[in-house]
């Protein structure tokens, strides 16, 4: 099987990590006689240099013309002077939205091996962490309208956060499909009590809920969830929620696993195209130092696999590859404890890819 996958290799780390995500995805093609043809597709702080825009045309255009998309991660300080609609995270909403993707999943798992890096009790996560955040990604507040004004002698901002029905039924159908491939329980979560935005969320995922009678649903408020999270994250199925409540929650959900650096992402549209990505950032405190670590760009690669590609067994290998990664006693930098073996981001891409 031959498929096209667009590359934007970002800012800071992103260069580096990226190239790891191709060595393990020319092993796969390798192993199980696929071949995957990659173009670049500038985007971000790399874009701005380059042509004074986030996302070129020319970019979109190949996003678009491809099977799915792979991005590192974008932005940093270099670029935090420049106006606001040519910050390099200006390119990651403009391609969102080009790209029709508007639900995004980020799963939330402890690796057994990592348990010692979550900064959360033993006694708390003896059940385990596995749940995924399933975001709204194109709507709320992020893309509503944004003004500052002036009001009695001072500056007035405000930021419209809506959503129509058609956009929460979508996203809760969403939700509902991934639980009932999962432990089918979802919980949405909203701000009811207070926001209109949130009665109508409410309204909407419940009447949706009917269409799916073997998944439990339940609600909370985004305040209780984000106790919750820290609380008894074990209880957590399938999390669906807005925008802005689920940029939060879901950064608060990396980190109770141990490490940023393990969780990958994915976002989706009507399609089978998708765009894979770890969840943090550009870190270029450590760019060009090999100390990043690429696991949560390898294991987007393999989510891209399964979701965009529907290829199970190439995903399986490549997740499987990780586990013993883990259990063999190596890790990164981030993930670093005693009697471990220490590796660079370069090191790290070969031992996985000599494990598929």
């Amino acid at each position: 099987m031959t498929k096209r996958i667009a590359i934007i290799r970002g800012d800071g780390i992103g260069p580096e990590i990226i190239a790891q995500a191709l060595a393990v995805l020319d092993k796969v093609a390798e192993k199980f006689g696929h071949t995957f043809n990659y173009t670049e597709a500038p985007m971000g702080g790399e874009a701005i240099d380059l042509f004074n825009d986030p996302l070129p045309k020319s970019s979109l255009d190949t996003c678009l013309n491809s099977d799915s998309v792979l991005l590192s991660a974008v932005g940093g300080p270099k670029w935090d002077n420049v106006s606001k609609e040519l910050r390099p995270e200006r390119g990651l909403l403009r391609l969102r939205a080009g790209l029709g993707l508007y639900a995004n999943l980020r799963p939330a798992r402890l690796f057994d091996e990592l348990r010692d890096a979550s900064p959360l009790k033993s006694s708390i996560i003896d059940n385990g962490i596995d749940f995924v955040v399933v975001r709204e990604l194109i709507g709320g507040a992020y893309f509503g309208e944004h003004t500052t004004e002036k009001r009695d002698g001072e500056d007035y901002a405000q930021d419209i956060m809506g959503y129509s029905e058609h956009e929460i039924e979508r996203i809760a159908h969403v939700a509902f499909q991934t639980a009932q491939k999962r432990q089918k329980k979802v919980c949405s979560v909203d701000k009811a009590n207070v926001l209109d935005s949130s009665k109508l969320w409410r309204k909407v995922v419940t009447r949706v809920a009917e269409n799916y009678p073997d998944v439990i649903l339940s609600h909370m408020y985004v305040d209780n969830c984000a106790m919750q999270l820290v609380r008894s994250p074990s209880q957590f199925d399938v999390i669906v929620t807005e925008n802005l409540f689920g940029d939060i929650l879901s950064d608060e959900a990396s980190m109770i696993t141990g490490s940023i650096g393990m969780i990958p992402s994915s976002s989706l549209g009507d399609g089978t195209r998708g765009l894979y990505e770890p969840i943090h950032g550009s870190a270029p405190d450590i760019a060009g130092q090999d100390k990043a670590n690429p696991i949560g760009m390898i294991l987007s690669t393999a989510m891209m696999l399964r979701y965009s590609f529907d290829m199970p067994k190439e995903a399986d290998a490549i997740e499987l590859a990780v586990d013993k990664f883990l259990k063999e006693g190596f890790r990164t930098g981030d993930a670093m404890s005693e009697g471990k073996t220490l590796l660079g981001c370069c090191d790290t891409g070969r031992a996985i890819c000599a494990k598929i």
